[in-house]
């Protein structure tokens, strides 16, 4: 079994594409013991001396659905790959606003998820403190300082996917399992860019 962690923000189109990835992948069937850790990129464009976004959550405008998706990775493991797709198909398939708590509340019920419990994890700061804790960890422990990162054993590498999974559990597997190979055997690449997409 694989034992690895992705982070994700639900503002970033990469990160949906590489955490659907995952998602499918253990939807069908991966043998993997997978972590997938909150990280917000609010946080990340703080300059030095500003006021840390856990302390102003309402200003970021991802910070709500972090902590949704957290809490509901917390209280309801089972569901959450299904609500963690659906959370990011609200942003970029729909266009939808990631602080509307009625949105965000639906996709929760909508996968059969207590959203009270969810709710009160936000309400309470259960929820933040799992994300702030989650992200100052990583950016500590990894250097991470964007999403998509995986992070295996002592290794994190940042990933951009071009393309979407589409549900194909096989693709996804074989994809992030190359991705976890390379982290793995060829740590001398430490950056590897296309100059235009290929076509």
């Amino acid at each position: 079994m694989r034992t690895f962690a992705i982070t994700w923000d639900y503002r970033c189109p990469f990160a949906r594409n590489a955490n659907e990835f995952v998602v499918d992948a253990l939807l069908g069937g991966a043998d993997w013991d997978v972590t997938f850790v909150p990280f917000s990129l609010g946080q990340v464009h703080v300059a030095d001396g500003e006021t840390p976004v856990w302390d102003r959550p309402a200003d970021d405008s991802g910070l709500l659905a972090l902590q949704v998706g957290t809490a509901v990775r917390d209280i309801d493991p089972q569901r959450f790959p299904d609500v963690h797709r659906d959370l990011f198909a609200l942003r970029h398939d729909l266009g939808g606003n990631l602080r509307d708590a009625d949105r965000l509340r639906e996709i929760v019920t909508r996968h059969e998820v207590d959203a009270g419990a969810v709710f009160t994890h936000v309400a309470d700061g259960r929820a933040l403190k799992a994300v702030s804790e989650a992200h100052e960890a990583a950016a500590a422990e990894h250097d991470v300082w964007g999403v998509p990162t995986l992070i295996c054993g002592d290794r994190a590498v940042f990933v951009r996917l071009m393309h979407r999974s589409d549900g194909d559990a096989g693709t996804a597997a074989a994809t992030v399992e190359r991705l976890l190979d390379l982290m793995d055997g060829f740590v001398d690449l430490n950056e590897f860019k296309h100059t235009r997409i290929p076509r």
